[in-house]
């Protein structure tokens, strides 16, 4: 049985712990990043994994950084064998990296070295990856750079959107982590380095990044919908007004014309031409409204001749 630290913070990091807090190992503390204001009424909010501690009787921590106050003395203090770290949020001195008996291992959601960063369910997404998976590392102090413990790959369904990705490697990861424990120490000793050549990264997403462009082909900007569904959802404009895109499909039945116009609309999508090929959009949100399917946005506004993007 060994003691272990638990950090996390989303939604992806809760099967994990869940998974830890039925095994036979012991929690001995879990920690999250501080709550944080959300919602329209701004107010403060718990992480997932922190509402799961919580539940569970489990002591939670939540430090700003490892460098105030007691932070890293009250984690020694925990004498812990490990720490199991997943989507926590907040860098890892090596001060703490060393504290656990064990060391500090990272369940990352990609098939390390590709996608090492804050957003590798999204790249993987854009960049049309075939498959995808997670990874259990070694935490060293570089970026997703530790040695590779074990990893365990699915394939992406096509019509797969961020939040689908997402709710697939969650509880694969938690499965891995619960797997590798088993024979934890000798797994860190047989370790893999990460071959560098290979290596692709995944910066953090902005709110910017998706404004869609409608000179770009129809596949890529699929990708971006499906990738960036949840957050920051791709948007565009309709005269002065944003139009948020949830899903889409491609087309090949309607002939298209200048990127941005709609070249045709019915009650299975609003069809949009774009640098090559068309795009079927078949939910989107105006401004101020709840998303709506295509037949709802054509009850709500006319859409014949309009061109999309800003004006």
């Amino acid at each position: 049985m060994l003691r272990i630290i638990y950090a996390g913070t989303p939604e992806f990091a809760v099967p994990a712990l869940e998974s830890l807090q039925r095994s036979e190992h012991r929690l001995v503390a879990v920690y999250s990043q501080p709550d944080r204001p959300a919602g329209r009424g701004r107010k403060m909010q718990q992480s997932p994994v922190k509402k799961f501690a919580l539940a569970h009787d489990l002591p939670v921590f939540q430090p700003t950084s490892f460098g105030e106050g007691s932070a890293v003395e009250d984690l020694r203090a925990l004498n812990a064998d490990l720490m199991v770290v997943a989507a926590y949020g907040l860098l890892l001195p090596p001060v703490v990296l060393e504290a656990p008996r064990l060391g500090c291992i990272n369940i990352h959601a990609s098939l390390l070295p590709r996608w090492r960063g804050a957003s590798p369910i999204q790249q993987a997404i854009l960049a049309g990856d075939e498959t995808s998976g997670v990874t259990l590392m070694k935490m060293d102090q570089g970026l997703d750079t530790g040695a590779m413990i074990a990893s365990r790959s699915i394939v992406i369904d096509p019509t797969w959107n961020a939040s689908d990705l997402h709710d697939s490697l969650s509880p694969l990861g938690a499965g891995l982590l619960l797997e590798s424990l088993d024979n934890i120490e000798q797994a860190l000793q047989q370790a893999q380095v990460q071959d560098e050549s290979l290596a692709t990264y995944a910066p953090r997403l902005t709110k910017q990044q998706a404004e869609v462009d409608w000179n770009k082909p129809v596949q890529t900007l699929l990708r971006e919908i499906r990738a960036f569904n949840p957050w920051p959802v791709s948007y565009t404009f309709l005269d002065d007004d944003r139009l948020r895109l949830w899903s889409a499909r491609i087309n090949t039945d309607v002939e298209p014309g200048l990127p941005g116009h709609v070249a045709a609309h019915d009650t299975d999508g609003v069809y949009i031409s774009c640098g090559k090929g068309v795009l079927q959009l078949t939910e989107l949100q105006f401004a101020g409204r709840n998303k709506c399917s295509a037949a709802q946005a054509l009850n709500a506004r006319n859409l014949s001749g309009c061109s999309l993007g800003k004006p």
